[in-house]
C-alpha cells in the first residue's frame, strides 16, 4: 500500500475499530496576561455578546 503524504511527513495513525485515525496534537500556547481592561472586555463579551464570545473562543483567538 502506498504511503500517504501524512505518513511521509512522519505522521502516525491509531486504529479505532475499522478506521485509522491520525494522531494529531496541538502545540501548547503560553497564556499572556490581558490586564484589567482586557478582563472587563472579556466579561462584557460573556454577558452581552454571547455569540461573538463563543466564536472567538472556538476559533482560538480569545
Amino acid at each position: 500500500m502506498a504511503k500517504t503524504i501524512f505518513e511521509e511527513m512522519g505522521g502516525k495513525y491509531e486504529r479505532q475499530g475499522d478506521y485509522l485515525i491520525p494522531c494529531l496534537t496541538v502545540p501548547a500556547e503560553e497564556e499572556q496576561p490581558i490586564g484589567i481592561w482586557g478582563q472587563r472586555h472579556l466579561d462584557y463579551l460573556k454577558h452581552h455578546c454571547k455569540v461573538t464570545y463563543t466564536n472567538l473562543l472556538t476559533s482560538g483567538r480569545l
